[in-house]
């Protein structure tokens, strides 16, 4: 907070006992505590009357609660894309009759596939 550095302590040090004096420097130093003790305090009370009036309990409860739900939604976002992955744009079709006929094409092209196996493997085992 404050730059006071240890020279500066040590002259502010010197400086006291000269001016007060070594016999009343102990109850000098005792009442500058006590006053300091009381303006902190004072200053403490302010702050948390300050605090309560505008809410700032009520503020900082809120801004957490709304860390929290945004992270509770990432989370479900993110759990949400594991289980069914959005599906790819480019692969879908434009409408449903050419999700029908890509489907029909799709079951062609298996059964052709098959029946070219079977032919293979009869060529190769019955001759």
């Amino acid at each position: 907070m404050f730059d006071i550095g240890f020279t500066e302590l040590l002259l502010v040090a010197v400086v006291t006992l000269l001016v007060i004096g070594p016999e009343k420097l102990p109850e000098t130093l005792r009442t500058v505590g006590l006053w300091m003790g009381r303006l902190r305090r004072s200053f403490l009370s302010v702050k948390t009357e300050i605090e309560r009036e505008i809410g700032m309990d009520d503020v900082s409860r809120q801004l957490h609660n709304e860390a929290i739900m945004d992270e509770m939604k990432r989370i479900e976002r993110d759990v949400k894309n594991t289980v069914h992955p959005p599906a790819p744009m480019d692969t879908a079709p434009a409408t449903p009759a050419e999700s029908s006929a890509a489907a029909q094409e799709t079951a062609a092209g298996q059964e052709t596939a098959a029946a070219q196996e079977g032919a293979r493997r009869t060529d190769t085992h019955g001759g």
